[in-house]
């Protein structure tokens, strides 16, 4: 008699947990901003809502989706083709914020990038099992595996760039690099990428004043309180004002207009103001245990594929969540790095939700033989 097959319940329960805190904080972290400018104090809250009722229905349908189907070669050049069409298109549209990174639909909004993410995992994951198949040719065969799992992941990573969009440009680069390792790249190659990618990233950040200026706030935000250094000055503000309990539940006062963003990159900054200490370690602790349970999902996969797409989504999830709180916390420069399942984002939550509704899968078969 065939097992039931059940998902990681625990796993399941910290996503959901994430996203509900997400809810509470977008709201009390926009009501006042959304007043000023829509007329509304739930304006954001509900769209954030409803891309966490599409984000969920996704979630619900890849999580019952055996994620072996999303193998097949047609599954795959669709959701790349499909990713390139989308990134080009958008520099054909209108520019927001300075930028070629939506694509609008009346009131509601397409990041591609957000997208990209996981497709780069899906792509990479098909990819390497193929290669590290018994007649494959190795995950260290330079012409026949690296140069064309590259080559596609650095044309994606070339167009988010070019919107633009360094940080998830760099996102999408981290999780190729830590899948290739797991698929068991060899040290030299990952010593030569590195070494590559630093002088491109220094050329990126001293070619464009905007983010040299994030670099010199980074590391003196002092010298300029009232202009590059005041997000960073008033999110460590913010940060310390909470103390060990925090202020209270709409209680904040950096997001009263003083913290740029504080409902989107930011919101980190006014969780730890109004929750303190103890709601930045429940918020630490919560991402450290998708991390924990994404890993035990994708070592009991039963197959290279579930490994490897498991390990890629756990990474991009816990990858990002880092970078952003490194930002909040004044360890990085500044970065368009939204929270996962926290901040303010429809792309952001959509994507999130649907990679985590394929891991939830990934877990249902664990120890599957």
């Amino acid at each position: 008699m065939p097992r039931s097959l059940q998902p990681d319940r625990q796993l399941f329960g910290a996503t959901l947990a994430l996203c509900l805190i997400g809810a509470v904080m977008v709201f009390s972290a926009s009501a006042m901003t959304a007043r000023d400018e829509y007329g509304n104090g739930y304006y954001f809250l509900l769209r954030q809502l409803l891309w966490l009722a599409f984000g969920i229905a996704g979630m619900f349908w890849l999580m019952n989706t055996d994620y072996r189907k999303l193998r097949q070669p047609r599954v795959i050049f669709t959701a790349l083709s499909a990713t390139f069409l989308l990134l080009v298109a958008v520099f054909f549209l209108d520019r927001s914020h300075a930028t070629h990174r939506w694509i609008r639909f009346g009131p509601l909004g397409l990041q591609p990038s957000e997208f990209a993410k996981l497709v780069v995992i899906f792509y990479l994951a098909w990819f390497l099992e193929i290669r590290r198949r018994p007649r494959g040719a190795g995950v260290n065969n330079l012409t026949q595996t690296i140069l064309p799992a590259l080559g596609t992941v650095l044309l994606i990573i070339a167009l988010v760039y070019k919107e633009p969009d360094l940080g998830t440009a760099c996102m999408i680069f981290f999780c190729a690099a830590v899948m290739l390792f797991v698929a068991g790249l060899s040290m030299r190659y990952i010593a030569v990428a590195a070494a590559a990618a630093v002088p491109v990233i220094a050329i990126a950040i001293l070619s464009t004043p905007y983010r040299l200026e994030r670099v010199k706030a980074f590391f003196s935000p002092e010298a300029d309180p009232q202009g590059h250094g005041f997000q960073l000055l008033q999110s460590l503000i913010a940060v310390g004002s909470g103390g060990f309990t925090g202020v209270g539940l709409m209680e904040s006062r950096q997001k009263l207009f003083f913290l740029p963003e504080a409902h989107t990159d930011f919101i980190f900054s006014v969780v730890c103001e109004e929750f303190g200490f103890i709601g930045a370690v429940i918020v630490l602790a919560l991402f450290a245990f998708y991390g924990w349970r994404g890993l035990v999902a994708a070592m009991k996969a039963p197959d290279e594929f579930g490994r490897l797409l498991g390990i890629g989504i756990t990474a991009m999830v816990v990858g990002q969540a880092l970078v952003n709180l490194s930002v909040v916390l004044g360890l990085m420069p500044t970065k368009g790095i939204p929270l996962p399942f926290v901040s303010y984002g429809g792309s952001s939550l959509m994507g999130m939700l649907l990679a985590t509704g394929v891991l939830l899968n990934i877990s249902q078969h664990a120890d599957e033989t």
